[in-house]
């Protein structure tokens, strides 16, 4: 299994103000598998994304990924770790402004000592005839596919997509789903993928529904619905 998680906790703050948002998170996720991770807001679900991401510290429980618990690792190891093995996609895009599409994916390209072509991922994405163009000048939906292949180009193990399609129509929302499942099937990457829209949940192979910081369901999808097929997003 290359992802499992431990017994995972996590809070905030203290006295009045204490709050716990993991509350004992034990799972797992085989190596190129999509897993969808659902739950209203507040549940821990993105707290749970940001622990794997070694972008927060859990308190206390265990996090391994191929074979490494990151809740041991040292600030330097951390880096190295976000670096080297992952790959970021958030809701907000975080594209810079005054560089081109090109250029923002240029930027994490150079983070990597074997990254994947950048020509072959512009294609992958359908941003080819758009490089040149600085995002302001493309769509919320191509915007996304800017993050997205900035965040593949680092040639990634593990993808960690929090709500990626949260700022986006029904029709962008499907492309984006669909190249993500297309990124599954060609690069081999293991997705996480945090959302609110249940529909998603049909496309994934492993489903986590989480509330009050606890997973109260975990199921698996044998055949997963083709992101073309599904409804209602």
């Amino acid at each position: 299994m290359y992802l499992e998680i431990n017994d995972l906790k996590k809070s905030y703050g203290e006295g009045s103000s204490y709050s716990q948002v993991l509350r004992g998170i034990t799972t797992g996720v085989d190596a190129g598998k999509i897993c969808a991770i659902l739950g209203p807001s507040g549940s821990g679900k993105s707290t749970l994304l940001n622990c794997i991401g070694a972008l927060e510290t859990a308190d206390s429980g265990s996090i391994l990924v191929d074979g490494t618990d990151i809740c041991k690792l040292k600030p330097a190891e951390l880096s190295e770790y976000r670096r080297d093995k992952l790959g970021f996609v958030f809701q907000f895009y975080n594209l810079v402004p005054n560089l081109t599409v090109r250029e923002n994916i240029q930027v994490c390209q150079y983070l990597s000592p074997a990254p994947l072509p950048i020509d072959e991922l512009l294609e992958t994405l359908g941003l080819l005839e758009h490089q040149k163009k600085f995002p302001a000048q493309i769509s919320g939906g191509q915007q996304q596919r800017c993050a997205i292949a900035r965040a593949l180009i680092k040639n990634p193990k593990l993808l960690l997509c929090d709500e990626p399609t949260g700022a986006l129509d029904s029709v962008s929302s499907r492309e984006i789903l669909q190249l993500l499942e297309r990124i599954n099937q060609r690069y081999g990457m293991t997705i996480l993928l945090v959302t609110h829209n249940s529909a998603i949940r049909r496309m994934a192979h492993k489903v986590l529904q989480i509330r009050d910081g606890r997973i109260v369901e975990e199921t698996e999808n044998a055949r997963p619905v083709p992101a073309s097929e599904l409804e209602d997003l």
